[in-house]
């Protein structure tokens, strides 16, 4: 019996070296950082804190790891595009852009649906804004209010990217689900229903000056899909 139990306890610490010698390769590997990456700072999707950089004349491609993890089927266009925005701004990472834009678009999202026009006002530019305080103004006048639940974001991809005289843009298709409710000044429900949410499909537009100082990108279109 002793003898028995001496060969097993061997078995189970080879095989615990094992599976040691595999796990811990990959959790080093994993854990190492994504450099370039941005600092997500509340009111910036995805906002570089540094910045940009021009030291290289060309554009450069992106991170292959990055661009096999997140964009296996990014268009020839969409990948030029983010090559650009590398080449101004070596600091720029798609990933880490993508992750701010979700948390943008819920910001905004939220913002617009408590009327919160000062928030809006620092993630939005002025012509988005001025379209986002005039619908708050106009649901306050008709004493309604909106009682919204971003659900889930369930998809978000990058479907166009590139610079034009200077400036960054990048957009993203957000595929969601939010239940949605509109109650009167009294507090009845007027239309929609908070047990059942709905598909909602955003393309929303964020840009950014390359030279600025000002590393925080800006809402300045939005349309559905």
């Amino acid at each position: 019996m002793t003898v028995e139990i001496v060969i097993l306890a061997m078995i189970a610490a080879f095989l615990g070296l094992r599976l040691y010698s595999v796990l811990g390769r990959r959790a080093e590997h994993e854990e190492e950082p994504i450099q370039g990456r941005f600092d997500n700072q509340p009111g910036a999707p995805g906002a570089a804190r540094s910045p940009a950089s021009r030291d290289s004349a060309e554009p450069q491609p992106l991170n292959p790891a990055l661009r096999q993890r997140e964009y296996p089927a990014a268009t020839p266009m969409v990948e030029r595009g983010l090559r650009e925005i590398a080449a101004a701004d070596r600091h720029f990472d798609a990933f880490a852009f993508l992750d701010g834009g979700r948390e943008a678009y819920r910001m905004i999202l939220e913002a617009f649906w408590k009327g919160d026009k000062e928030e809006l006002r620092m993630l939005c530019d002025k012509d988005v804004y001025e379209s986002f305080a005039g619908a708050i103004d106009a649901r306050n006048e008709a004493g309604e209010t909106l009682d919204n639940r971003l659900v889930r974001v369930e998809d978000a991809a990058i479907v166009d990217a590139g610079v034009d005289a200077g400036v960054a843009r990048i957009t993203i298709r957000f595929r969601s689900d939010i239940a949605a409710v509109t109650r009167d000044a009294d507090g009845n429900v007027i239309a929609g229903s908070l047990d059942d949410a709905i598909e909602a499909i955003d393309v929303w537009t964020f840009s950014r000056h390359v030279r600025s100082a000002d590393p925080d990108w800006l809402l300045d279109e939005t349309d559905e899909g």
